[in-house]
Formats: C-alpha cells, structure tokens, sequence
C-alpha cells in the first residue's frame, strides 16, 4: 500500500525528497554523506542513515548492489510524483519554441502532430509520442491508389480535415483503373455527414444486394479498404520521435538493457495504444512508472500523457512523452499539459 505524506515526520520527507532529486540529477545512488550537504537542516550521516534504514523499511529506497547509497523504489517515485513533486512551470523560452514549431507547420493536422512531437521530444530529452485515434468525424473524401501488384493506398481526408494513408492488400489482377472505379463507386455514395462506420454499413449493403453494379475484383477493393479503416482495433496514427534521445544519459550496462527493452515495445507502437486509450479516458496527465503498468515492467521506463480536446471541448487525441523512471517530471508534467493544450487550440 502506498504511504501518504502524513504518514511521514517532516525530517523523513526531507530526506526523502532531496534523495529523490538527487537520483533525478545523477541517476547514480545517492549516499548519506550527500545528503547531509544537500539539507537546509544541519543533520550528521549517521542520523540520515537511521531515517534512510526506515525509508527502506517502508518499501520507499532500496540499496542496489553492495552500494552504501540509496535508490528510491518504483513505489518510491510514485510516493514522489503524487504527493511531494513541486511541479514547474514552462519558461517564455519552451513556450516560444513549441508556439514556433507548430504555427511553423501550417494547418495540416499531420503536420501540427508531427511538429508538437518533435518539440516536445527537444526539449524533454525523452521519446515524444502523440496519438490521434480513429477518427469519427464526417468523410470529406476516400481514394484509392495503386501501388504494384497487390498492393494499394487509401487516402482519407475527413472534414476536420485529417488526413490519413493505410496500405492495404488487394486481390491479383487489379489495375489502376479498377481502382478508380472502386473510388467512383464510393464517392458517389459518401455523402457530406457520414462518417466512416456509416459509410461502410450503406456500401456493404449495397455490395450485398446490388453487386452487378461492379465486377468481383473492385467490389473485393472497396469491401477491403472500408473494413481497413472501421475495423482495425488499434485505429487511428501514432507518432514516436526522439529516441536516440534515451540513450544520452546511459550510465551503466543495466541502463543499456532497459534501453533496449524499450527500444523493443517502441517499434511495436500498437502496444502503446492501450495505455494512451487509458490516458484519453481519464481526461487529465496521467503518469505510468515502472511496472505499474505491463508496458514497462522490464524496460523500467515511465510515461507521462495528456490528453488534447478540439472546439468542441471533445477529447480527440493523446500527447506525451516517454523515458527513464528518473525522467524530470517537475519539468516534464507542465511541458506535456502546454504542449497538449497548443495543440488543442491549433487543430481547432
């Protein structure tokens, strides 16, 4: 169970805040001798080392190795997010550098995301990471595009005007003509405030019953290409950028490994959908450390994400960044909130 701040005396809280800040700096472990020079109250080694022995006692700090310092558990630095961070604020200069970066990018939405993430890994150091989900909004427009034997694009613009590509798998023999018949044939049936669900319910309907209207290989490409769009369980675009950023700070072999470990569920980035659908239903910054959550119980790494809402205050998507569990998160925390609220106001 996790302790509360009133279940500590103020010295143990003092200890235990500078022992936490100290490991955010170095990420080395952090010894009584240190500490005693960091406190405003003058306090001799060998009484820090009694509180210290109590911290740990408590599952707060833990000894690693044969070391004489100390390293806060991943309960520990939950204890420090939630009850004792001092949380920053963004300075004139990082608020400048995103406002610039994403006015910079003109009104895509792909690009505003792209951009915001891009800032957001600059200046945290960390893996910036942005979600848009599937989206529901009307469909302003669907095509398809050959790209060789077997393989197609499909390009939708919906009229909120986010534009996505999917590739898909199409069926031997199809030409770029038949494609552009499938798209005929869907364009004349999208009409203005459909969205994408409902689209795919009036086609199927019409593929069912009315299949004479288009040979057998375009009625499979327009049957393939909605069932990409309304039925992929992940559904919508992330973005992960920055990171090489993780391996600036490495300072032991252990480090290198959860490093890689990360690396590894990065490149799978349909597993980070879960845990950023979690953060969109919170509506708030959510901070995963450690093992609290199954995405990192090996790589020992911490998320921190926001969720951004459009005009009509609806929540469309999640920004955030992800790094070590030592991550600065009185520095990070406000970067993420700004960097999701710009990116709110820009897409509209």
């Amino acid at each position: 169970m996790l302790l509360t701040v009133d279940e500590l005396n103020k010295r143990s809280l003092e200890i235990f805040r500078e022992l936490v800040d100290a490991y955010i700096e170095t990420g080395e472990p952090v010894g009584s001798r240190t500490l005693s020079r960091r406190l405003n109250t003058p306090l001799s080694p060998a009484t820090i080392r009694n509180i210290m022995a109590d911290l740990e006692e408590a599952g707060l700090l833990y000894a690693p190795h044969t070391s004489a310092g100390r390293l806060p558990t991943e309960v520990g630095l939950r204890f420090f997010v939630h009850g004792l961070l001092e949380v920053g604020d963004v300075s004139k200069k990082e608020r400048d550098h995103i406002d610039q970066l994403c006015q910079g990018s003109g009104q895509s939405v792909s690009s505003v995301l792209e951009e915001a993430t891009t800032a957001l890994s600059g200046l945290s150091k960390c893996a910036g990471l942005v979600m848009a989900p599937k989206t529901e909004a009307p469909l302003k427009h669907l095509e398809f595009l050959y790209l060789g034997p077997e393989r197609a694009l499909v390009v939708l613009i919906n009229q909120d005007g986010v534009v996505e590509n999917r590739l898909i798998e199409v069926p031997k023999g199809i030409t770029p003509s038949i494609l552009n018949e499938a798209t005929n044939y869907i364009s004349s049936r999208l009409l203005l405030g459909r969205t994408l669900a409902q689209a795919k319910t009036i086609i199927n309907e019409e593929l069912t019953h009315h299949q004479a209207y288009l040979d057998e290989l375009t009625a499979k490409v327009v049957s393939a290409g909605l069932a990409v769009w309304a039925g992929g369980e992940q559904g919508g675009a992330l973005i992960v950028k920055g990171q090489s950023n993780l391996l600036n700070d490495v300072t032991e072999v252990n480090d290198l490994n959860q490093i890689r470990e990360l690396f590894q569920v990065l490149d799978t980035k349909e597993i980070l959908h879960q845990l950023i659908d979690a953060s969109i239903k919170a509506d708030g910054i959510q901070i995963f450390i450690g093992s609290e959550n199954n995405l990192f119980k090996l790589s020992g790494c911490s998320l921190v994400v926001s969720p951004y809402h459009n005009s009509r205050k609806e929540i469309v998507g999640a920004i955030g960044v992800i790094g070590p569990a030592r991550m600065n998160y009185g520095r990070i925390i406000p970067l993420v909130d700004y960097t999701a609220k710009m990116v709110g106001r820009l897409i509209g």
